[in-house]
């Protein structure tokens, strides 16, 4: 396990996982968030983000947590050793996405950049549940199951099974 890809739907709890899994491992972390928005909530030319994401799935290890865009997202799949799928009933990752608001008032979240603007990024991950849930939450699902022939795949689909992934990382 070199290079990791820690990916799910909005408030699946990816940046908090991935940043477990870098401190289990050694492994340098990245994320998306933070690559694809400066301070402050303003996204990063998109052809910059390209660039730097290219130049990142270049390195010899990584964990990386995020989507970024489906350019980019699949990119990373397919450099990715191995894939970490956090597909989690809608109604925890909307309870996540609440717990996110209310702490975000408090303390940056997990993978954001600083200074994230909380209520417009909390309007967008509700926004985004659900498409994601409709359009690509297929896609994933048969994705993983054909990669897990050739690499190494968690499909994470519970509380229970994130708990004994950790379990084996920690």
């Amino acid at each position: 396990m070199k290079k990791v890809a820690v990916f799910g739907n909005a408030g699946a709890g990816k940046s908090t996982l991935a940043k477990q899994l870098a401190e289990a491992t050694g492994l340098p972390l990245h994320s998306i968030d933070q690559m694809k928005y400066r301070p402050g909530g303003e996204e990063v030319d998109h052809a910059d983000y390209l660039t730097a994401h290219k130049k990142l799935l270049e390195t010899s290890c990584w964990v990386i947590d995020g989507f970024g865009c489906v350019t980019s997202a699949w990119q990373r799949f397919e450099a990715a050793d191995t894939l970490v799928y956090l597909d989690l009933p809608l109604s925890q990752m909307a309870w996540w996405i609440l717990k996110r608001f209310i702490k975000g008032h408090f303390k940056t979240p997990q993978g954001w950049p600083a200074g994230s603007p909380i209520w417009r990024s909390t309007w967008t991950s509700y926004r985004v549940l659900w498409l994601c849930h409709q359009k690509l939450t297929p896609r994933y699902r048969a994705y993983v199951a054909e990669q897990a022939k050739v690499k190494k795949v968690f499909h994470l689909r519970s509380l229970e099974d994130i708990k004994n992934f950790k379990k084996n990382y920690q």
